[in-house]
């Protein structure tokens, strides 16, 4: 049941399922079966959030979430985690966003993380210091808290289009777990997604839009997009296959987006169709090989090194591939 301070918010908060809807946003997309798949999934962030910020309690919202479409409830939790972080950073009861990521939204912590970056967008920059919770006992955290920041770059990117993807401007950076030098790395992983949604699948566009970016952020962008036709789909065999193609000297980048995606996926307990075709055609891994190589290739928090914990990730990921590209 919602209550009246939770209806107020959401009227003030929440966008209109039609404001994310390609047409909306302006997007060059060509309607279709797979944009209309691609649309359904910021429709369910969008349910999400406003479960989250409407609610009277937790129970009420896991509820909502569990009626929702197995491929799609990530999603959904990812609206309702940006509402939390919303709620907790400013100054509601608080604890809302430990709550559902310790419970029933541990399985999609990936996809939490970037609803955490989604809040971010809508919140001064004062506040971000309140956004993440402990999640101490969670073997995802902090290193993949990154991905909050890949969900701000993918919010700024979705809705300010013009001036992050037309006009390319990069945000001022953050330190973010101390580290502002690899904050627009992380931005550009987000933007790189987002492309895949703006251009709606449409591989030779999406990779024109990688193309127009400057040469140093077209790897961080290439890992994004692969991460996204992945996750979300979207794209045929014939189209994944001419995706690896475009990616040329990106392959290992491309590669490394779809593996962590495949691992998000395998990790909350379903892997559509859809994920198995993009990771098999991207990589030339099964499921479990996927699974196999992000396993193998994750550190510990805080690992030394020049780079973040997060990053070391990614590169043993990518050192498979290298590796492979080596022997042919």
């Amino acid at each position: 049941m919602s209550t009246f301070l939770g209806s107020l918010r959401r009227l003030a908060l929440a966008p209109s399922l039609t404001e994310v809807t390609f047409a909306a946003r302006g997007f060059p997309v060509v309607p279709s079966p797979e944009t209309e798949l691609l649309q359904a999934i910021p429709q369910s962030v969008v349910c999400g959030f406003e479960w989250g910020v409407d609610a009277r309690d937790q129970w009420e919202v896991e509820r909502r979430l569990d009626l929702v479409r197995e491929d799609l409830r990530g999603f959904a939790y990812e609206g309702v985690t940006m509402a939390f972080t919303v709620l907790d950073a400013m100054g509601g009861r608080g604890g809302r966003t430990r709550a559902l990521l310790l419970g029933p939204g541990q399985p999609h912590i990936f996809l939490a993380y970037i609803g955490i970056g989604f809040a971010m967008a809508r919140l001064p920059r004062v506040l971000w210091k309140k956004v993440l919770p402990d999640l101490g006992g969670s073997p995802y955290h902090p290193v993949m808290s990154w991905l909050a920041i890949d969900g701000y770059g993918f919010d700024l990117a979705y809705f300010h289009t013009r001036r992050y993807v037309d006009e390319q401007r990069v945000p001022a950076p953050y330190a973010w777990r101390g580290r502002p030098d690899y904050f627009p790395r992380a931005v550009d992983q987000g933007i790189g997604r987002a492309l895949w949604f703006i251009h709606g699948g449409r591989v030779a566009d999406v990779a024109a839009a990688v193309r127009c970016f400057a040469g140093r952020r077209q790897a961080d962008l290439w890992s994004g997009v692969g991460l996204a036709a992945t996750f979300a789909g979207g794209g045929g065999a014939e189209a994944l296959a001419g995706l690896r193609e475009e990616a040329g000297e990106h392959h290992d980048e491309l590669a490394q987006g779809s593996v962590f995606a495949l691992k998000a996926r395998h990790y909350s307990g379903h892997v559509p169709a859809h994920t198995e075709a993009a990771v098999g055609a991207l990589t030339g891994l099964t499921v479990a090989g996927a699974v196999a190589l992000a396993d193998d290739g994750a550190v510990a928090p805080d690992a030394p090194g020049d780079v973040p914990d997060y990053e070391q990730w990614r590169r043993r990921v990518r050192r498979h591939f290298t590796a492979e590209k080596a022997l042919r």
